[in-house]
């Protein structure tokens, strides 16, 4: 049973857009000027973090175009993004029901004409983040069905328009990570390597696409990582940090590349994005594990090891973490004493 559980877990996960970060879609120039201008605003403040204007934005778009599904798409994308961010519980019946109006909206769309681009668009978007959302309950099953959906949908968005570099953005990550995950199955006569085609259709997309080029950029930035191309990944990362300077999301990114790089200007962006938390969120106790930790094993590759140390055991020195720390934690706990244990010996 474990096995099964893991193996759709995998399959899951390589059906959700971004398998490392929060799923950040910028959409395909929409033929309304005024619905492309909310949606492009709307996105470029959830990268930069300003989740109250993402929301209204999106509350903007959903009550001037009731007749999308877009509005309720991103209002559950935005609340989802800020969660991430901030290492919080969800807010699961919001995000439910903004994602379940989007589908039935979007499912009476395509009873009057199946064949519309957008409409098959709006389903791609909308069954694919409530796949990914499904994942991050856990309900992995449910999770698959809706990701295999989301990827047909942008399969078929490709049959209608060559030229839809969404999809590309879609198809490459699902592509390369379906590839990587599975490599256990290369004896399987059915097995296919989509690595570098996966890899190509991000490149596609970065060059020919305008509003969808950051979200490339972050997926393929990602990918170079698991490469372990660790140049081009930097190269990429630094590009949209010109863009958006401030923005957490990209020095993720950024900050893990460099730590086979330069470590110390790993430790440098972990510590920005630690500083750039707003007051009230900066004794978030999970992010602040998380970057101390990848911040000790830095300075511990440097072979500065009372640093090292002392980022450690400001992580062990706390205490009563609660059920949902603990959940989001692991075994980073474990590591962390475990990377004290071999600098003391």
């Amino acid at each position: 049973m474990q096995e099964i559980e893991r193996l759709v877990r995998f399959s899951t996960l390589l059906l959700i857009f971004n398998v490392l970060s929060v799923n950040l879609i910028f959409c395909q120039e929409f033929p309304d000027n005024r619905v492309d201008s909310l949606l492009k605003s709307g996105i470029r403040f959830i990268i930069n973090q300003d989740y109250f204007s993402a929301d209204l934005s999106f509350k903007q778009l959903d009550t001037e175009y009731p007749e999308l599904p877009l509005g309720k798409i991103y209002l559950a994308v935005s609340k989802i993004a800020e969660s991430f961010d901030y290492a919080e519980e969800y807010d699961t019946k919001y995000i439910e029901s903004y994602l379940e109006a989007a589908q039935e909206h979007t499912n009476q769309l395509l009873l009057k004409d199946e064949n519309n681009l957008w409409y098959i668009y709006f389903s791609a978007l909308a069954e694919g983040y409530t796949a990914y959302f499904e994942a991050l309950k856990k309900n992995w099953i449910t999770s698959f069905s809706k990701g295999w959906s989301s990827i047909s949908a942008f399969e078929e968005c490709l049959t209608i328009d060559n030229n839809f570099y969404e999809s590309y953005i879609a198809l490459g990550t699902f592509e390369y990570w379906k590839s990587r995950k599975t490599e256990f199955l290369t004896w399987m006569p059915f097995y296919n390597n989509d690595i570098e085609t996966g890899i190509e259709n991000l490149k596609t997309a970065v060059k020919h696409s305008s509003y969808n080029h950051y979200l490339a950029i972050n997926s393929l930035m990602w990918i170079y990582v698991d490469q372990k191309e660790f140049n081009k990944a930097i190269e990429l990362g630094e590009t949209a940090l010109k863009e958006f300077p401030d923005s957490r999301y990209f020095k993720r990114g950024l900050a893990r590349a460099y730590e086979d790089v330069d470590p110390n200007r790993s430790i440098d962006l972990y510590n920005d994005i630690l500083d750039s938390y707003p007051s009230d969120r900066k004794q978030n106790r999970i992010n602040f594990i998380r970057f101390n930790h990848k911040i000790a094993q830095q300075y511990a590759q440097l072979g500065e090891k009372e640093k090292a140390i002392f980022y450690c055991d400001q992580i062990l020195a706390i205490n009563n973490l609660s059920e949902f720390e603990l959940s989001k934690l692991s075994r980073r706990i474990e590591r962390v004493q475990e990377l004290k244990n071999s600098l003391i010996k």
